[in-house]
């Protein structure tokens, strides 16, 4: 499956901000020796060469944009509306599970109750779109807020994921 996610990363130029951003999928994905592999694959949206995913499967987005822009501001709102929809949907299954399943159906992961589980406790991966240049999820407004407060150029760079 695809999804875009977003980096945050502070640079000067554009320029600085996409290779930082790409830096920070390469993470993502396990091209840094230190990191695990939470995406298959990444596609940045200045890729002309690939016909599944990036541009031919999202459209024209921008390869990176100032946070404190129209278009950085329409990127930073998506990727906080889709993670916070997918945290709620999941805690909504979350709560129903608990309601109405018993302890041993739980553990057993009946309607993939404890998929659930983790995926409203993820700190990466299909349920979190925006990252730090660290290659660490946002998981609540608290933590964006203070990101946008203490940055001086922050750049959001967006990116095409596979899972």
């Amino acid at each position: 499956m695809h999804m875009v996610i977003y980096a945050l990363v502070e640079a000067s130029t554009h320029d600085d901000a996409l290779a930082t951003g790409k830096t920070v999928f390469d993470r993502l994905v396990g091209a840094d020796p230190h990191a695990g592999a939470v995406f298959d694959y990444y596609v940045t949206f200045d890729e002309e060469d690939t016909s599944v995913a990036g541009k031919a499967r999202w459209g024209e987005l921008p390869t990176a944009a100032p946070v404190d822009s129209d278009d950085g501001e329409d990127l930073l709102e998506r990727g906080w509306e889709a993670t916070k929809e997918e945290f709620e949907r999941n805690l909504d299954r979350v709560k129903e599970a608990i309601e109405e399943l018993s302890d041993e159906e739980i553990m057993r992961d009946e309607d993939l109750a404890r998929h659930a589980f983790h995926k409203v406790g993820a700190y990466d991966g299909p349920t979190i779109f925006l990252y730090t240049e660290h290659g660490t999820g946002i998981r609540h407004r608290g933590q964006l807020d203070r990101l946008l407060e203490e940055s001086e150029e922050l750049w959001i760079v967006p990116a095409d994921v596979h899972f």
